[in-house]
């Protein structure tokens, strides 16, 4: 009798999943999923896991939903909480598995677990890897990958020379069961974490992410379709306030409850019924970066997170953590993280350049607190991104950002700084919102670093206290 099991990672959902695709259905198949232990132990110096309760909780949304959909199909789905290898190796000896099937994941301690599997169970287990979530599979790139641009331009124009994206797999109608007394095991979220099983978003977030394929699919319904978001995201993708500036893909592709193939093929649809335009382009274009940072954290193993051992925090990063630099653009985003587990793509730009350039504080350590706090963490995209704005790696051009200029450019009036920062509503829209300490200094105290740059939208001290 074949004996299949499907270790899942970062691959939750059924359509155009290539775990699930069988040339030949084996005749008894276990899924499982396998949560490392060590992630829900605080990291050192920093008091966190490396998942923190949002992620948390919108992967056990999606586990819980994958596991409906694959009962649904005559399947089912086992979770364990350990040390994955250990967990999956355990399974594999208990139930006479002869292969595994697991994603080619882009992380680098992913990698080596699948390596070391491998060399636990020989010869006598075939194990396999497939490409899941990506736009393209290995064989497909433009160049091998260890030949891969060091810019994501020159990566980009390969792929887009080289032609079309394949359409996604459809969901399988059927699955194989266990023929026999199936391992069961789904601990429920408040025995695994009880910061997790009650956390929930701020409401002033203004939108409430639900884990599994089924809330993917309505997510972009609702931004291509209902709404019609899509036609304008080049013009509102710098956003800092609202549901649907951004598409707000990203949890679903990072925890694979959505796949890269699927948006692309909305968006393809969506053009072919009203007209391709620069918007629906972009959207595809955030893919593509999407897309260079998954093959880059592969071809760059190890080295994408520099040094493994981080620095102490000092100072300068708690105060950035905890949202009290003094500077509101900065502190309203931070703030924003912890309230909602998610942060638009130009707060997270702006934070990560204050803590690097202007507070000379380690990406590494900014890189570490995104992947316990962001809901839609993905290794390559988050240490890649942070990589990139350090001016590290592959592309060492600098990135600072002026987040003086930022403040005016993308909230002239001041309404997202005092939305996460309602003190800040009693100063006048403005300037004032972004400079209290000039604007009313009896009320509000310097920030903890001078910051430069103000121009001639530098406001006179005392301006809101005349």
């Amino acid at each position: 009798m074949s004996r299949t099991l499907i270790w899942l990672r970062g691959d939750l959902r059924l359509a155009d999943n290539p775990l699930f695709a069988f040339a030949t259905a084996p005749e008894a198949l276990l899924c499982v999923f396998a949560l490392d232990e060590a992630w829900l132990e605080p990291r050192p110096g920093l008091e966190t896991p490396r998942i923190g309760p949002a992620r948390l909780r919108f992967l056990w949304e999606s586990l819980i939903a994958l596991r409906g959909e694959l009962l649904k199909r005559g399947s089912d789905l086992l979770v364990r909480i350990g040390d994955p290898v250990e967990a999956v190796a355990a399974l594999v000896d208990a139930y006479a598995i002869d292969e595994v099937r697991v994603r080619a994941d882009p992380g680098w301690d992913e990698q080596q677990a699948v390596a070391q599997l491998s060399s636990r169970l020989g010869e006598r287990v075939t194990l396999n890897r497939f490409d899941t979530g990506t736009l393209l599979d290995e064989a497909l790139l433009p160049t091998p990958l260890d030949e891969l641009p060091a810019s994501f331009s020159a990566f980009r124009r390969g792929v887009e020379r080289a032609g079309s994206i394949p359409d996604a797999a459809p969901t399988p109608v059927t699955l194989p069961g266990w023929p026999e007394a199936a391992p069961r095991g789904f601990p429920p979220l408040d025995k695994v974490c009880a910061r997790a099983a009650a956390w929930a978003p701020d409401a002033r977030g203004g939108f409430a992410f639900a884990g599994g394929e089924a809330a993917g699919r309505a997510r972009l319904e609702h931004y291509l379709w209902q709404s019609g978001a899509i036609a304008r995201y080049k013009q509102t993708r710098n956003g800092l306030v609202g549901a649907d500036f951004s598409t707000r893909l990203s949890p679903w592709l990072a925890h694979g409850c959505l796949s890269a193939r699927q948006v692309n093929d909305a968006v393809d649809a969506w053009e072919a019924r009203h007209g391709a335009n620069e918007s629906s382009y972009w959207v595809v274009f955030e893919l593509l970066w999407r897309e260079y940072f998954h093959w880059a954290a592969r071809q760059e193993g190890a080295a994408l997170f520099g040094e493994r051992r981080l620095p102490a925090p000092d100072d300068g990063f708690r105060a950035w953590r905890e949202g009290r630099t003094g500077v509101p653009l900065v502190d309203a985003a931070m703030c924003e993280l912890a309230a909602t587990g998610w942060l638009s793509n130009r707060a997270r730009q702006n934070v990560a350049s204050f803590l690097v350039n202007e507070l000379a504080v380690d990406w590494r350590l900014g890189a570490a607190w995104f992947e316990a706090c962001l809901v839609d963490y993905d290794v390559a995209s988050n240490w890649g991104n942070w990589r990139y704005v350090a001016g590290v790696g592959r592309d060492t051009r600098d990135r600072w950002f002026n987040v003086l200029k930022q403040a005016r450019d993308y909230d002239p009036a001041g309404h997202y700084v005092a939305h996460w920062q309602p003190e800040l509503a009693e100063l006048p829209p403005g300037q004032a919102r972004h400079q209290p300490w000039r604007a009313a200094p009896t009320r509000f105290a310097s920030p903890v670093v001078e910051v430069s740059g103000w121009g001639d939208w530098l406001l006179p001290r005392g301006a809101a206290e005349d």
